[in-house]
């Protein structure tokens, strides 16, 4: 069932594929930020209760759902890892944490900036903050653990075990506004039927969300690179490449 992961656990193959998608997710990301943006900065109307100040929601939304989004990625690395012993996928896991740790921190700043506003304090503890800090200490748990082993797969294992235990987090952040009685603001653009929101506003939103996804997918790309390199650099392939990388220069 898992053979067609097989060719993607020789590190060399997977530099090879991330060196020809970076340039792809590199430009989605670009031109899809760049659209939202601008879109719903200088286009978008204004909220008729929040005015302008709602156009933080363009970094604070697809910060806070990616926060998440790569934390679930890294603990499914994790897991292949952990279960069929795939040292790239150990790589991967450790590529993405630093980038889910700054998705999340970014979502709690904005939130903050957002939040003043709306309830007149920088911070309180409310289910859906309290659970997303949360998600920031458990990034930052993974990275510690990952630095804590001289035994790089010691180290994988450790935190490994700790990305996927921290999963449960996950579905606590997503259903906390309806779990308990919150001052966040419940669902806005999952309920597809109907979204709270209007469509000028959506459509940049989605935008943004979707760069945000590239954005992710392209620093990935690389970290992941580079963690191959230094994992591999005794490998003939890496001191090949390296060769020819002077001889360029």
């Amino acid at each position: 069932m898992w053979k067609w992961l097989h060719p993607y656990a020789k590190p060399e193959t997977v530099y090879q594929l991330c060196g020809k998608l970076l340039p792809w997710f590199s430009i989605f990301a670009l031109l899809c930020l760049a659209i939202g943006t601008i879109w719903g900065l200088a286009f978008a109307p204004s909220d008729y209760q929040q005015g302008n100040s709602f156009r933080i929601i363009y970094i604070h939304v697809p910060s806070a759902i990616w926060s998440m989004g790569v934390y679930l990625s890294m603990a499914i690395a994790a897991f292949i890892g952990l279960v069929w012993q795939i040292r790239v996928a150990d790589m991967a896991a450790l590529a993405m944490a630093p980038i889910g740790a700054v998705f999340t921190f970014i979502a709690l700043i904005t939130g903050a900036i957002w939040g003043k506003p709306m309830w007149g304090a920088w911070w309180v503890w409310d289910a859906r903050l309290t659970s997303e800090l949360i998600l920031l200490f458990l990034y930052l748990g993974v990275i510690a653990l990952y630095q804590a082993f001289d035994d790089p797969k010691m180290a994988a294992k450790a935190a490994g075990i700790l990305a996927i235990v921290g999963v449960i987090n996950l579905p606590i952040i997503h259903f906390s506004v309806e779990w308990w009685n919150t001052l966040h603001q419940g669902a806005t653009i999952t309920k597809f039927a109907k979204p709270s929101i209007s469509a000028d506003m959506l459509w940049p939103l989605l935008m943004s969300i979707l760069g945000f996804a590239f954005f992710f997918a392209a620093l990935t790309l690389i970290r992941l690179r580079n963690e191959i390199i230094q994992r591999e650099s005794h490998r003939p392939w890496v001191i090949q490449l390296a060769t020819q990388s002077q001889g360029v220069k």
